[in-house]
């Protein structure tokens, strides 16, 4: 199991202690989930885009993503076809409606850091490759 848990009345501590990879193909460290907690709702994680590192293009079907950018400075593209590009730079938050394709790419040699919340607490069942068209 990547994380240990510590609970208390009506309380779950998550203490993660390996990253996984996940369907985006980055590696992250289980926080916050169905799968650590009781959580029903809601799920955050850390995520690790490694240098020069990119997730798999892909949407959250039917949930929404919020992100803390901790380190690092990403590239986000997005849209239909993964047309539009932000920068996400360190201390920003980012919101990422359902649905909405992306792909964050990290250009820098450090790995960027990102806390990444859903409303989805078994969040990496909603993950879904997306291909250009």
């Amino acid at each position: 199991m990547p994380f240990a848990t510590c609970t208390a009345p009506a309380m779950t501590v998550v203490r993660p202690d390996e990253e996984t990879l996940s369907r985006q193909c980055l590696p992250y460290f289980v926080g916050v989930s169905g799968v650590s907690t009781p959580a029903t709702g809601i799920s955050m994680n850390l995520v690790i885009i490694p240098p020069h590192g990119a997730a798999e293009p892909h949407f959250h079907k039917g949930f929404e993503t919020a992100v803390y950018m901790m380190t690092g400075r990403v590239d986000v593209r997005y849209g239909h076809d993964l047309e539009e590009l932000l920068v996400l730079e360190q201390g920003d938050f980012l919101f990422i409606p359902a649905d909405m394709p992306h792909q964050p790419v990290n250009h820098d040699d450090e790995p960027a850091l990102a806390i990444v919340a859903r409303n989805d607490a078994h969040e990496q069942e909603s993950v879904e490759l997306f291909h250009r068209h």
